[in-house]
């Protein structure tokens, strides 16, 4: 059985080879690349990212990434953001009193977390959908965090054709999106690279649901 293929969009974050080593230990077969073709061509899209939500953006911006990750979501096809890749999905993220527009594909703003001490960094634990299919067997586990803004509203959505989606929270100073299952677009706040056997377990469900 061919394993399933899964891009790990290669814009200039740091991260992408600790993403693609835990990706091809949950069982798919990974790429890191920015070509456009290989990336409608693949069964998942990872988008990673470290750093602050306007820098990202802007290397995304020079690969098209917005218009591949679009043309991958009309086409009904997985895309899984994590960090700042999750943050990015949002219509604004603000940091330092700059406000940056998002990818748009959620309501919501990404801004500085309610807690006396930041970053938040290290270990903590989430609060999960029982119907959750990134969580399914691990939603008791503990999830890394390095992060110091995130959403800490989710506007309602759904109706219609169209389930609501899933919003998993974590909490530090007060509740923040810390996952979202939106049909083919999902995410993460934490990192499952490095989240242990927990955050390979989560991957391996994702890779598991194309």
């Amino acid at each position: 059985m061919t394993p399933p293929r899964v891009v790990v969009l290669d814009y200039g974050s740091g991260n992408v080879h600790s993403v693609a080593k835990a990706v091809s230990v949950a069982g798919a077969e990974v790429e890191l690349t920015a070509d456009p073709t290989a990336i409608q061509a693949a069964d998942g899209l990872i988008v990673p990212g470290v750093g602050a939500f306007a820098a990202v953006m802007e290397q995304l911006a020079k690969v098209n990434g917005a218009r591949l990750i679009e043309q991958r979501l009309i086409a009904g096809k997985p895309v899984l953001g994590i960090c700042v890749g999750q943050q990015v999905l949002f219509e604004q993220g603000v940091e330092h009193g700059v406000e940056t527009e998002g990818l748009g594909q959620w309501p919501g703003v990404v801004e500085l977390l309610d807690a006396p001490m930041l970053p938040h960094m290290g270990w903590n634990t989430v609060e999960a959908p029982s119907d959750s299919v990134l969580f399914d067997g691990i939603g008791d586990e503990r999830f890394y965090f390095v992060h110091s803004y995130g959403v800490k509203h989710f506007p309602p959505l759904g109706g219609g054709a169209f389930a609501p989606p899933k919003i998993t929270w974590g909490n530090y100073g007060g509740p923040f999106v810390a996952a979202v299952e939106n049909g083919p677009l999902m995410s993460t706040q934490f990192h499952p690279e490095k989240s242990g056997q927990a955050g390979i377990r989560l991957l391996t469900n994702w890779v598991n649901s194309f």
